[in-house]
C-alpha cells in the first residue's frame, strides 16, 4: 500500500493489532521505513514497541498507521536502542542499495554496513528470534557470498540456527515479482519453512488495476507528465517487455503477468509504461506490434506513440 502523507489517499489505513486477541509477541523494528514488514507480524498477532528509520516522511506514514507507539526519526546509530530482553523478537530491513543489482553494488558503500548494526542489536537485546530482510543478491550474487556467510556466521555464534528464505512476493498476493532474502534466526533451533500462500497464479498488473476506479475518474485520476517517446536507437530484447523501446528507463508493463520489482527511483521516464486501450478493451498491444516490427527490421524506429500509452501514477 502507498499513503500520501497529507492525507490525500484513497486508502484507510488501521492501526494494527486490532482484534483484541493475545500478543504473540513483541518487536523490536530496525530500518522500518513506512512499516511494511511490521504490518505482516501485526497481522501474524506481534506486537512492535519499538520502531525506527532515518526517513522523516516513511516515519510519520508509518505513525499514521499503527497505534501504541510511535517510531523514532534519525540515524539508528544515534538513537538509544532498546536492552536485554526488551522484546521477543527483532525484525528489520537494513539499507539494500549497496547490495542490490539495480545499484553499483560497491563493496564500500557505508550504508551496506548496517546489516552489521542489526546484528549488533540482536546480540544486545538478546531475542528469541530476528528476521532481517534484503535484497536476494546478498544471498544469491557471488560478490556477496564471504558477507552472506559472515551473518550467518555470527547469528551462530549468539547461539541462533539460522534459515535463509528466498521469497518471491507474486507467490504471495502481490502483483510484482520481487524477490527479496530473510535470514531469520531462532534460539530454539526450528527451522522456517514458508510455502506460498496458495497454489493459484500470481496476481497480474491487470489485476491490480482492475481494483481502481476507472482511469480519468476520481481516485485515478492523476497522470505522470513524463512523455512516452521511442528509444532512438532501441535496445531490443526477445521480450517485448524488456530491452529499451522508449526513452528512459520505463519499460512497457505485461498486463497478464506480474509487474518487475517497482523500485523506489521511479519518477520521471523512469516510470513504467501501461497500454491503456489494451487494459480497457482487451486489444492486443501496440507494443508487441511495433515490437514486432523493430524485431524483423523491415523498418526504423517511430517517432511518435499513441496517446494511449502512458506511465504509471502512484495510485
Amino acid at each position: 500500500m502507498m499513503a500520501d502523507v497529507t492525507g490525500a489517499s484513497s486508502i484507510e489505513l488501521v492501526p494494527l493489532p486490532s482484534s483484541g486477541q493475545p500478543s504473540a509477541g513483541t518487536v523490536v523494528s530496525l530500518y522500518s521505513g513506512a512499516g511494511g514488514l511490521d504490518l505482516g507480524f501485526a497481522a501474524a498477532g506481534f506486537e512492535t514497541i519499538w520502531a525506527n528509520d532515518i526517513d522523516p516522511i516513511a516515519v510519520e506514514t508509518y505513525n499514521r498507521t499503527f497505534a501504541g507507539h510511535a517510531a523514532r526519526v534519525g540515524d539508528i546509530r544515534d538513537q538509544e536502542q532498546p536492552d536485554r530482553g526488551a522484546a521477543d523478537l527483532v525484525i528489520g530491513g537494513p539499507p539494500c542499495q549497496g547490495f542490490s543489482v539495480a545499484g553499483k553494488m560497491n563493496p564500500e558503500d557505508p550504508r551496506s554496513r548496517h546489516v552489521w548494526d542489526f546484528m549488533e542489536a540482536v546480540e544486545r537485546i538478546q531475542p528469541r528470534a530476528y528476521c532481517m530482510e534484503n535484497v536476494k543478491a546478498l544471498a544469491s550474487n557471488s560478490r556477496w557470498q564471504m558477507l552472506y556467510h559472515a551473518l550467518i556466521a555470527r547469528g551462530e555464534e549468539l547461539g541462533y540456527t539460522v534459515t535463509r528464505l528466498l521469497l518471491n512476493a507474486s507467490h504471495y498476493g502481490v502483483p510484482q515479482a520481487r524477490e527479496r532474502m530473510f535470514l531469520i534466526g531462532t534460539r530454539d533451533g526450528a527451522i522456517v519453512n514458508v510455502r506460498p500462500r496458495s497454489a493459484k497464479a500470481p496476481p497480474t498488473v491487470r489485476d491490480a488495476l482492475a481494483l481502481l476506479p476507472r482511469y480519468g475518474e476520481a481516485g485515478n485520476d492523476t497522470a505522470c507528465p513524463a512523455r512516452v517517446t521511442t528509444a532512438r536507437k532501441p535496445v531490443l530484447r526477445r521480450s517485448p517487455y524488456a530491452g529499451m523501446l522508449f526513452n528512459g528507463q520505463g519499460r512497457p508493463l505485461n498486463l497478464d503477468a506480474p509487474a518487475p520489482t517497482l523500485p523506489a527511483t521511479m519518477g520521471g521516464n523512469r516510470t513504467p509504461i501501461v497500454d491503456q486501450r489494451q487494459l480497457e478493451t482487451g486489444e492486443r498491444s501496440w507494443v508487441l506490434d511495433y515490437h514486432d516490427r523493430l524485431w524483423a527490421k523491415r523498418k526504423g524506429p517511430l517517432k511518435r506513440v499513441p496517446p494511449y500509452l502512458r506511465r504509471l501514477t502512484v495510485e
